[in-house]
């Protein structure tokens, strides 16, 4: 008899779900009549979604302590978990976002690649070994390289995919090599192994722990490795936008601390001085280059990349306090950062031109629910009161300040003071129009095109934005029981 590893089904299930909505969603794509392909693919891939998040909560619930899955690849824990809810939950927000999005046919296409690049994420936060890691990178890089230009009408989604598949392969092959290095330098690929090796200080070692941070910097977009991101937000559709800025920042973000705690604890006076850096170059260099852009979804890409950098200074702390940062702060910059797409996105339909400064103005009066929910969104982003933006920062600047980085709280105090300077120029345009000029604007083809999906994902993510404030310690509970999973 050949022995077989056993396999845990209830923590493979967020993953098969995603799976599964994705084949029927490719199987709707030839079997269903046109006509009705893209309602069965769309409403497969938000039931797989929704699914997904379900069982990931089941899983949270069935996980008190961290568990070793298939010959120690995976691990089932609480992190795990929480960390698969919020991807779920991003994921049905842009299914919905996405619903009544134009595009010539490939609409079941779409939705499967959707729910497989879900699937991916999903996959990836439990990796438990290196090998794994890749492995669930490559699965959803895959699929959003195809979703990046899958509107292949349009030169910049098609310029888009060109970049982030240059780029993103790069990332995946220094990643790649990073963990052959460590792999030479331990003989062993499971992260608790890692640790267990004995290398720390090994000059192999600490060129594959660089190597293996630089990739995963590519994902969340910290700075120098942020250089596709303006480029790939703008030219990909909007609903995908929204996708990756919240789901794959939650992804990296959150294995990027598992590997660093669970793999390299021996050399965390280095990865935590790098991360500082990572995290100062990513506040200075997003805030500066969004004050200078005209695009929305350019001005949010740079946004983006300064909130890696309030990410990181969570994951540089090397604590508990800074796991629980982290994944709170992941609650409210999810729903801000899909809320605010898909107000763009609803902008963007009405005019079916991109989406400058210049296009939002009178927004806020001419359609007052995406007016305030916009509004809602570049505030907590700001960190205003009210909002989750604003304990987010809070707790991760406690965390850092707690770890002794008292320098990286006062970089992130002086980036957000910045960052000011352009969320409020976006509020401005929102609602301060001439009168005149207000009445005189012409709504392009008539009334606004119709679209409740998009509506209740704006609302969703509106409700999480505020809810995350007001009941801040029971997300916080909840980090803590993820964040207690790792071996601090």
């Amino acid at each position: 008899m050949i022995p077989t590893p056993k396999v845990d089904w209830l923590a493979l299930s967020p993953t098969l779900a995603l799976l599964g909505a994705s084949g029927v969603a490719l199987l709707a794509a030839v079997l269903v009549p046109e006509w009705m392909r893209k309602a069965v693919a769309a409403g497969t891939a938000l039931a797989g979604f929704v699914l997904a998040a379900l069982l990931a909560g089941v899983v949270f619930d069935r996980s008190p302590d961290s568990q070793a899955l298939l010959s120690e690849s995976m691990t089932r824990d609480r992190l795990a978990a929480l960390a698969q809810v919020i991807l779920a939950l991003v994921g049905a927000a842009v299914v919905l976002l996405s619903w009544e999005e134009r595009r010539r046919g490939s609409h079941a296409e779409y939705y499967a690649l959707l729910a497989a690049a879900g699937a991916g994420m999903v996959f990836f936060v439990g990796a438990g070994n290196l090998m794994t890691l890749f492995l669930g990178l490559e699965w959803f890089s895959l699929s959003l390289y195809v979703l990046v230009a899958i509107d292949t009408e349009r030169a910049d989604s098609l310029e888009a995919g060109l970049k982030y598949v240059i780029v993103g392969g790069f990332g995946s092959a220094v990643l790649l090599f990073g963990s052959a290095l460590v792999y030479g330098a331990t003989g062993a690929l499971g992260f608790a192994q890692i640790a267990a090796a004995g290398a720390e200080g090994d000059a192999l070692l600490l060129a594959g722990l660089a190597m293996i941070l630089a990739g995963l910097a590519f994902k969340v977009s910290a700075a120098p490795f942020h250089m596709w991101t303006p480029d790939v937000y703008q030219g990909a559709p909007t609903s995908l936008t929204a996708f990756m800025s919240a789901a794959t920042k939650t992804a990296a973000m959150v294995v990027t601390l598992r590997v660093l705690v669970t793999a390299f604890p021996a050399d965390s006076d280095l990865w935590t001085v790098a991360l500082g850096v990572l995290a100062a170059a990513s506040l200075a260099w997003g805030n500066l280059g969004a004050l200078a852009q005209r695009d929305v979804k350019r001005l949010l890409a740079y946004s983006s990349i300064s909130h890696a950098g309030f990410l990181l200074i969570a994951v540089a702390a090397a604590s508990e306090r800074g796991g629980e940062a982290l994944l709170y702060y992941l609650v409210p910059y999810s729903a801000m950062s899909v809320g605010a797409f898909a107000v763009v996105a609803a902008r963007e339909r009405e005019l079916t031109r991109p989406v400058t400064l210049d296009s939002l103005a009178g927004l806020g009066w001419e359609r007052p629910f995406y007016g305030v929910a916009l509004w809602v969104f570049m505030l907590g982003m700001a960190g205003f009161p009210l909002t989750g933006g604003l304990f987010g920062k809070l707790f991760a600047f406690s965390a850092a300040y707690d770890a002794g980085d008292a320098w990286l709280v006062l970089v992130g105090v002086a980036a957000t003071l910045v960052s000011l300077a352009y969320y409020l120029n976006v509020v401005r345009w929102l609602y301060m129009r001439p009168g005149p000029e207000l009445r005189a604007a012409p709504v392009a083809g008539g009334a606004p095109p119709r679209d409740p999906a998009l509506a209740v994902a704006v609302g969703a993510a509106l409700a999480v934005t505020v809810g995350s404030f007001v009941l801040a310690q029971p997300l916080l509970d909840l980090a803590s029981a993820a964040a207690a999973s790792l071996p601090f």
